[in-house]
């Protein structure tokens, strides 16, 4: 461990070199000029708009999302809501009999059969069944989902699209459950298990196994490929460089804005995570999940907590925000493209928000411990619930109630909008900027963590599953961790938005060739439930 830190400090010493010998305000000016001139290609043509009137033109990417989650939606009869109590009694453990154990928590110990923390029963009992457990595996795919998103994103739509792009957010949230749950049922069905009980799992695996037994070999090879290269320089960008980017401009707003200490030190601030990142990463999916199945839901319950303090506060005032969001989202005033721009806003926001039907979070779920691959396809399907219809919704209820939601906001930046969110909670709860500000840390940090295993599967899908290529992903990635806090915010966006769609790509075509395959996999599983409880 103490061997490969060492590595970070190693390959880190170069930018901190250079920033000795620069400006500060230098250093991040050259990384973000050299940055956006490197990736401004790729941002352009995956963020190619369709012009539909004078007013409003829609981005292309948007509609592969929207009509597959529609499509899943109506093929498993509304899985989504029909499933709903299921997703959550398995999370609960009432159908662990079926999995043959006990106690649906996972214990990590030593295995007798190597020298690494290891789960015994993975390797000796259950022939290879998984890493984690349903919850730890939720929690793990959330905390890549659940963060900066919710926060500056929900302020830059409805800034744009006014109070009815939260009605859209939630529809979109809605509908892409149906997507999860595709996408994460064919992540464990067609995972991979090393002879260690590690697994590698997510679209690289099913789009090569699944399209293979369909007689479209070559296509899966292809199409899993590009999502590997898509996922990993996701996991570089929207995983990583956005996430410090954002807990920067908060934490240097908090501790005094340009007469911080840390004004124009991004590059200092990056050096910090990386070294902490760099921690718990080396230890694998075990290590993560063990993290962030208790920073999580700590972080979800204070700022929901904080949400509905700032809501019932202002109890008088809900009845007119829903009236507001309803209205906005079928007759909007003062808005430019007018409904359609309202549901660009809310679905294009909500895709970045949940990824649903982007695939990276099957690949967390692929590590869960279970026999029936549906099983965890409904676990996943509460993610775009908690993540859209919950926090992005109490985030868009605090910023209407407190009044955020004006045209004057309409042009307001990513860097803008969180300092937005955070001044909408400090209209009620003076100190709670402070509070939020360590929140933001946490949530970059929980989605950075769970993203750099994302990006570590595309990268072992690519290159080989060898600890050389491991920890050389894993040092690269935290030397992006520097470079995203040192960029400016413009360039970061850009880039993190590009690449994550850019993965929806691929895993929308495997999933709709794929859709009967999971049909399959969910009638078994009902099957098992249905005779449990006789």
């Amino acid at each position: 461990m103490k061997k490969y830190l060492l590595s970070i400090f190693t390959l880190i010493a170069p930018i901190l070199t250079f920033a000795q010998e620069s400006t500060d305000k230098g250093i991040d000016q050259l990384i973000d000029e050299k940055f956006g001139a490197a990736t401004g290609w790729f941002v352009n043509a995956i963020f190619y708009k369709i012009p539909f009137t004078d007013e409003i033109s829609i981005y292309w990417v948007l509609f592969p999302l929207i009509l597959g989650a529609t499509y899943f939606t109506f093929y498993f009869n509304f899985i989504n809501f029909k499933g709903f109590w299921t997703s959550i009694n398995i999370v609960r453990g009432k159908y662990d009999d079926l999995e043959d154990r006990e106690n649906h928590k996972v214990e990590i110990s030593k295995s007798k059969f190597s020298d690494e923390e290891d789960n015994p029963d993975t390797i000796r009992i259950e022939g290879h069944e998984g890493e984690v457990s349903h919850f730890q595996a939720l929690t793990a795919a959330l905390s890549a989902t659940v963060g900066l998103g919710n926060i500056a994103g929900v302020a830059i739509a409805v800034s744009i699209g006014g109070a009815g792009a939260t009605f859209w957010m939630i529809i979109a949230g809605l509908v892409g459950m149906a997507s999860k749950f595709v996408e994460c049922t064919l992540g464990v069905k067609y995972r991979d298990i090393e002879s260690d009980g590690t697994v590698y799992g997510g679209p690289m695996y099913y789009l090569t196994k699944g399209l293979k037994s369909k007689g479209l070999g070559g296509l899966g090879k292809f199409l899993a490929a590009l999502f590997a290269i898509f996922v990993i320089g996701g996991s570089f960008g929207g995983g990583n460089m956005f996430q410090v980017n954002q807990a920067f401009q908060l934490v240097e707003n908090i501790t005094g804005g340009d007469q911080s200490f840390l004004h124009g030190k991004g590059w200092l601030f990056g050096v910090v995570m990386a070294v902490l990142v760099g921690i718990v990463i080396i230890g694998g999916i075990k290590k993560i999940a063990k993290v962030t199945d208790k920073i999580v839901p700590f972080m979800v319950v204070i700022y929901v907590a904080a949400s509905l303090f700032v809501i019932i506060a202002n109890y008088d005032m809900i009845g007119a925000a829903f009236l507001q969001i309803f209205n906005g989202a079928f007759s909007p005033e003062g808005v430019t493209g007018g409904a359609l721009g309202v549901l660009v806003q809310g679905f294009r926001r909500a895709a970045f928000s949940n990824e649903a039907g982007v695939g990276s979070a099957s690949i967390a779920h692929s590590a869960v411990k279970t026999r029936y691959a549906a099983s965890e396809g409904m676990v996943a399907l509460l993610e775009p619930f908690i993540d859209t219809v919950v926090v992005c919704t109490m985030t868009a209820l605090v910023l209407i109630i407190t009044g955020n939601v004006t045209a004057e906001n309409a042009s307001l930046n990513d860097a803008q909008a969180i300092l937005l969110t955070s001044g909408a909670f400090e209209s009620v709860i003076s100190w709670f900027p402070y509070v939020l500000t360590i929140a933001v840390v946490l949530f970059a940090f929980s989605t950075m963590i769970s993203w750099s295993y994302y990006g570590f599967q595309g990268w072992a899908y690519l290159f080989g599953r060898t600890k050389k290529m491991e920890y050389a992903y894993k040092l690269i990635f935290c030397i992006f961790v520097v470079i995203g806090a040192a960029a400016s915010l413009g360039s970061v966006i850009g880039f993190s938005d590009a690449m994550i769609f850019a993965m929806m790509v691929p895993n929308m075509i495997g999933l709709v060739l794929l859709a009967p395959k999971v049909k399959d996999e969910l009638k078994k599983y009902m099957k098992a439930i249905k005779e449990l409880n006789l």
